[in-house]
């Protein structure tokens, strides 16, 4: 039964990452202010995952497509991380 309860708050996380990156994108498209403490969580926490694709992928006609890459690898890791969790326990 706690392992029921640890696969789902490992795959909560995962998902809450990925709500965070579409917050982003969404602020990328507003005016806000960097130094509010909640939108600076958002770029705090989303940062790590998605400077090594904007590294990979260059802006596209002024488009960052590295959001897209990271949301997708993001759930492909937590597909992966939780179907291993769920045959080694």
């Amino acid at each position: 039964m706690a392992i029921y309860q640890i696969v789902q708050i490992i795959n909560m996380a995962f998902n809450v990452l990925v709500w965070l990156i579409i917050a982003r994108c969404i602020l990328s498209f507003v005016r806000h202010n960097p130094y509010q403490p909640l939108i600076k969580f958002v770029y705090d926490v989303t940062e790590p995952i998605m400077a090594p694709f904007r590294r990979l992928i260059p802006a596209a006609g002024g488009l960052d497509f590295s959001p897209i890459i990271a949301v997708l690898a993001v759930t492909l890791i937590q597909k992966i991380v939780v179907e291993l969790l769920y045959v080694l326990l």
